[in-house]
């Protein structure tokens, strides 16, 4: 093994398993965090990471967790719980001092882009990274909109629609720019933090080459499964509400309703980058808005083939 030690909290969820393997891959020492044993956990252990046992919520492991770690992936996101924004800001506090304490070098935070005025989900991201960066090691945030991928909550419910949904009303909010990524994207962001030591303590908005409204974001997904789009209907934002609409959606849809929900309501806020300069220290050019999907989609019907 070769570079620095990593700690990756969110290595069973949907980038940090990604993230986790492209690390083995690359020669890395990973050591993954998970509150328990299962079988996501079984599966990183057998790509060739080691398992430390302990819980955000509570202090319980955490410090032999951050023994001997050079750099730390914060991947947890505890959207849709009970009061999840206090639950996160404490884990957030708790994670970054104990990284601190254990002389951490970095810790590598992935959050939204967006108005985090009008989203508690958006707002709670942008306050997990104030407090990590507050209280912490220097801090690499990264800032994404919508990550398009199988697995990806968003992504789900976006194709959900599509597959399920004959007629969606169209709101004006619908009509917010929005400027999604790849999964696969994302993951080489954060590899590549490792080796772009000058992204410590810096803001580093990302996205792809596409601009598009939500509405046009599900024609684009309608196209990659080769479907008609939903029929619009004309309704103002008055009567379809973020949550209203998400909350139908969520019911014909594989997305969990609470997630979708919380969801929905940051898609009234632009969510695009506005400052490339942080994007500008990579060496990356994130791929077209139709290719990216047509990727998610083909291993979405791989994996539905198995």
């Amino acid at each position: 093994m070769a570079g620095p030690r990593i700690l990756l909290t969110g290595a069973t969820g949907f980038i940090g398993r990604q993230l986790a393997g492209r690390l083995i891959d690359d020669g890395y020492s990973v050591r993954c965090l998970a509150r328990s044993r299962g079988a996501g956990t079984a599966a990183l252990e057998q790509a060739g990471c080691e398992l430390a046992l302990a819980d955000l919520t509570g202090s319980r492991g955490l410090r032999e967790a951050l023994e001997d770690v050079d750099v730390a992936y914060f991947l947890v996101h505890m959207i849709g719980g009970v009061d999840y924004p206090a639950t996160e800001r404490a884990a957030a506090s708790r994670f970054a001092r104990a990284a601190e304490q254990a002389g951490v070098e970095r810790i590598i935070y992935l959050g939204g882009l967006g108005d985090t005025s009008v989203s508690q989900h958006l707002a709670s991201r942008h306050e997990v990274a104030r407090i990590l960066a507050a209280e912490g090691p220097p801090l690499t945030y990264f800032r994404a909109a919508m990550v398009i991928g199988p697995g990806s909550e968003s992504y789900e419910l976006l194709r959900g629609i599509v597959a399920r949904v004959p007629a969606l009303p169209a709101p004006d909010w619908l009509k917010t720019p929005t400027q999604p990524i790849g999964a696969r994207d994302v993951v080489a962001y954060l590899r590549a933090a490792l080796d772009v030591p000058e992204s410590a303590g810096r803001e580093i908005q990302i996205g792809g080459p596409d601009v598009v409204t939500h509405l046009e974001l599900v024609s684009e997904m309608a196209r990659a499964m080769g479907r008609r789009p939903p029929r619009l209907i004309p309704m103002s934002a008055e009567i379809a509400r973020p949550e209203t609409i998400a909350a139908a959606a969520a019911a014909v849809t594989p997305a969990t309703p609470a997630v979708a929900v919380e969801i929905s309501r940051g898609l009234t806020t632009p969510t695009v980058v506005t400052d490339p300069s942080g994007g500008e220290l990579f060496a990356i050019r994130p791929r077209r808005l139709d290719a990216v999907l047509a990727e998610a989609v083909d291993s979405a019907a791989a994996v539905e083939a198995r």
